[in-house]
């Protein structure tokens, strides 16, 4: 089975990232079986910015983005969303990389369950 987690809200401010990849890492703990791809969208292509720092006892959407990825995650960000960010020339979490509509299309298509955050 895959699975594509679309991300569109930012990394802090809202829950809905912090989720998207609560339900990944238990998918990829849970169900090895399962191809875990997350698609960062608008804001949501901050979450791969790397060397983020949170007060001790916060999440960090970094560290679940690593964890993700460790595990088998594909990680994809949208590209023209990543360049109204800034986002083209900055570091971005290792194995993260930069993608289009396109890449997304045809993952929505070959996905069998397609979550939005």
């Amino acid at each position: 089975m895959k699975i594509l987690l679309i991300i569109n809200g930012a990394p802090y401010g809202s829950g809905k990232a912090y989720n998207a990849l609560r339900i990944a890492n238990q998918l990829n703990k849970e169900h090895q079986e399962v191809e875990v791809r997350i698609f960062l969208m608008a804001d949501g292509a901050n979450c791969a910015i790397a060397n983020q720092t949170t007060p001790n006892g916060y999440y960090n959407i970094e560290r679940m983005m690593k964890l993700s990825l460790n595990k088998g995650a594909k990680v994809k960000i949208c590209g023209s969303c990543a360049e109204a960010r800034g986002l083209k020339n900055i570091p971005l979490v290792e194995g993260s990389e930069i993608s289009n509509l396109a890449e997304l299309t045809n993952w929505v298509v070959d996905s069998d369950k397609v979550l939005t955050f």
